[in-house]
């Protein structure tokens, strides 16, 4: 029997556009999420829609103190135009322990800025929609995300090491997960629909569509 996805613990800081969507799917994908934001008016449109939000000074220790802030696996920094409030922000939560530190910067300078200060990952919103960080933070293990709708996805994931001598028959990955292999990368070269007896190998990569509750499960598998 497969193991249900681990559920992380998520706090977004900044709901603008880019972090309300990280925040968002992160919720659809079944985790927990704290949303914070500076602005009553925005907590407010937010509370029916997430899973707890409040408004507050996320430069201010002792108010990240407060929610326990150092308890989450994962902090987004998302703060739009105010790079002083985004780096105070990062500063801050470094300096209480917080695990892991994901922020958004508008340009290179200030992903080098945020880097240097501490930041785990520093992300340009141009290049890296809120959808698709929400499936990097969530599944570390899928390389490359397609969202299709309607709940399901392509994705691009490493061979999970349970797998890694088992043909695509035993595997039996459409009975016990309901996804479809479309490809696998196998030494720089792309196999489309892979044979059943087809064995994997431990450096492949697969190309896999289905569900998104399916791929999240297959992909525990790795953990």
């Amino acid at each position: 029997m497969a193991r249900k996805p681990s559920r992380l613990e998520f706090a977004v800081i900044g709901l603008g556009r880019f972090g309300r969507s990280v925040a968002l799917n992160l919720i659809e994908r079944g985790h927990t999420v704290l949303g914070i934001d500076r602005d009553p008016n925005i907590v407010q449109q937010l509370a029916d829609r997430m899973t707890q939000v409040v408004a507050l000074d996320s430069s201010n220790e002792d108010a990240l103190r407060a929610v326990d802030i150092m308890s989450f696996d994962t902090v987004v920094v998302a703060i739009g135009s105010q790079f002083e409030a985004n780096l105070m922000t990062t500063v801050a939560l470094k300096s209480l322990g917080v695990k892991r530190v994901v922020c958004k910067a508008l340009n290179e300078r200030q992903q080098y800025i945020l880097t240097r200060v501490g930041a785990d990952m520093v992300v340009l919103p141009e290049h890296e929609a809120g959808a698709r960080l929400a499936w990097q933070l969530s599944e570390p293990h899928v390389l490359e995300h397609l969202n299709l709708g309607s709940g399901f996805s392509v994705a691009e994931v490493r061979v999970p090491a349970p797998l890694v001598g088992q043909t695509l028959m035993q595997s039996g990955l459409r009975r016990r997960y309901g996804i479809n292999v479309l490809a696998v990368k196998h030494n720089g070269k792309m196999i489309v629909t892979p044979p059943p007896d087809y064995v994997f190998s431990r450096d492949d990569r697969i190309l896999i569509i289905g569900a998104d509750s399916s791929i999240s499960t297959f992909c525990d598998l790795s953990s």
